[in-house]
């Protein structure tokens, strides 16, 4: 469901337990009177999901089908079509073919095909400067920026993660060892916990952003996909949306604040005579930043603050972790990073067999795992965990009869014992 079909859902079962009349509810929801009543009506037999449109998961009426698109492909590669342009060819289809289709479908199969480049517009525009956001926090620029920030005195840092704000310059960040997911989450961890969830981010197109397309997939299959980093999936699970930039001009009031810091932060680093990552680091917090946001940036006076404060709900070790899924095996283990774990006894219920697990490996490093939204211990195997030490027990009692244990069958069955005629003579003995 999405946000808008619970709301609905809200409404419906509000005006269903009459805390609110059908008609403050449509009104509510953007709808009629009428259809509120329909609604209602259907909801006591098919429940919540009345608010899940109908057409759902079903392919559209209008979908071209694969053998149209296949037959047009092939007639546009004929050597007579080669100098064929979109619209042209759309025309010809429709009239020689009975192919009937519009000039921008036709021209997006020949991109597919290799058959038509696109071409920019005769009259480009260079890149104007786009007005400000008017939030504190309704866009937050990311990026990387590489540089022997200490010159070559001791510990090579060369990497500064920056965040800086659309609206007013505040700016924020740390030095890291590499520009990776890790710590880029740790970056967008510390920024959260200090102002609140952003509305938007702005960034690059990396790989930590934004998955590699995959060959011969359209963009509209690469939509539909909808395939998420480690990053994307956390931004998705924090409520916080990502925008990504097509060139280092769009992003540009974060690229020339790292022009900024390679000359400023550099001699300022000089100067304090850094020389370690956690050195860099703590001269960024105590004096850097302070001074940079006091210069650069713009008074926050009259500037409404759109961060989004935590809730109890909102688990950010979970959100900014590495995550990935498991299906738990008939005796309820799963493998991970080529190691074996099992769950606890405790934690077994009827149905896990077979179903998907949630992996969880946060910035602490410490793994976790989530069943249906629930963590569940586990531990991995070959290890031995240490017994839970029980309370004091009453002493067993020795008399068999009594509960207590007999050791008359010790060994019982390594002694030797006779052969079968021997046994026999010996039975025969007794009689």
């Amino acid at each position: 469901m999405s946000q808008e079909e619970r709301d609905w859902l809200e409404w419906l079962k509000r005006a269903q337990d009459g805390v609110v009349t059908q008609r403050q509810a449509a009104e509510k929801m953007g709808v009629s009177d009428r259809w509120v009543r329909k609604l209602l009506v259907r909801m006591k037999t098919e429940g919540d999901g009345v608010v899940v449109h109908g057409l759902r998961g079903r392919a559209s009426n209008r979908r071209i089908d694969d053998k149209t698109q296949a037959r047009g492909v092939e007639l546009l590669k004929q050597p007579e079509w080669h100098d064929f342009g979109p619209t042209f060819a759309s025309e010809q289809l429709r009239k020689r073919h009975g192919i009937d289709v519009s000039k921008e479908t036709v021209r997006h199969w020949m991109v597919e095909a290799r058959l038509w480049k696109p071409q920019p517009r005769k009259l480009r525009e260079a890149h104007f400067w786009r007005p400000r956001r008017s939030g504190y926090g309704e866009l937050v620029q990311w990026d990387t920026s590489t540089h022997d920030w200490l010159e070559g005195r001791g510990e090579p840092v060369r990497y500064l993660v920056r965040m800086i704000d659309d609206a007013t310059s505040r700016s924020g960040g740390r030095f890291v060892l590499h520009d990776g997911t890790r710590e880029n989450m740790g970056v967008l961890w510390e920024y959260v916990e200090r102002h609140g969830r952003m509305v938007d981010v702005y960034t690059d197109r990396a790989t930590m952003f934004m998955g590699a397309p995959r060959s011969k997939e359209s963009a509209q299959q690469r939509v539909a996909a909808d395939r998420l980093t480690q990053i994307g999936r956390g931004l998705r699970e924090l409520g916080i949306g990502w925008i990504p930039a097509y060139s280092p001009q769009a992003k540009g009031r974060v690229e020339r604040s790292f022009a900024t810091d390679q000359d400023r932060q550099v001699k300022h680093l000089r100067l304090a005579r850094v020389k370690t990552l956690r050195d860099a680091n703590k001269f960024l917090e105590e004096e850097y930043w302070p001074e940079w946001n006091e210069r650069f940036a713009r008074p926050l006076k009259g500037v409404t603050d759109m961060h989004r404060a935590l809730t109890p709900q909102t688990d950010l070790a979970s959100a900014l972790s590495h995550v990935e899924h498991r299906v738990i095996s008939n005796d309820y283990t799963f493998t991970f990073a080529g190691r074996r774990y099992q769950l606890a006894r405790q934690q077994v219920k009827a149905g896990m067999r077979g179903k998907s697990l949630r992996i969880e490996l946060p910035l602490s490093g410490v793994l976790c795992a989530r069943f249906e939204g629930q963590y569940v211990e586990v531990s991995e195997c070959g290890v031995q965990v240490p017994a839970k030490i029980k309370g004091p027990q009453k002493p067993v009692r020795k008399d068999h009869n009594r509960g207590g244990k007999s050791h008359w069958m010790n060994g019982f069955f390594e002694q030797p014992g006779p052969e079968l005629w021997q046994a026999v003579r010996i039975a025969n003995q007794r009689i």
